[in-house]
């Protein structure tokens, strides 16, 4: 992912199917791993950038993107665990 730099690695991805009464798309909630010096300030940089992040995902639109949950660690090496969601609408 160019947003994360490169430096993240997709631990777990779920998918449910949402709509309102105008509106049908996927609701997604990812969790990445930063592992490492590097990764990590990549990381720092996803979760300040993602909510005003300017997707380009044909047949889509971003609806919403939020960081749920970040978890850092240092021993022994370090490493941030990134929780986030993501709404996708159908683009008419």
């Amino acid at each position: 992912m160019v947003l994360c730099q490169h430096q993240g690695q997709v631990i777990t991805h779920t998918e449910k199917s949402w709509a309102s009464i105008t509106f049908a798309g996927t609701r997604h909630s990812l969790s990445l791993l930063f592992a490492g010096e590097k990764a990590v300030e990549a990381g720092e940089s996803f979760v300040a950038s993602l909510p005003e992040h300017e997707f380009a995902i044909p047949g889509q639109l971003v609806a919403d993107a939020g960081i749920v949950e970040v978890e850092h660690r240092l021993s022994p090496s370090p490493r941030m665990v990134v929780q986030c969601d993501l709404l996708l609408l159908e683009d008419a």
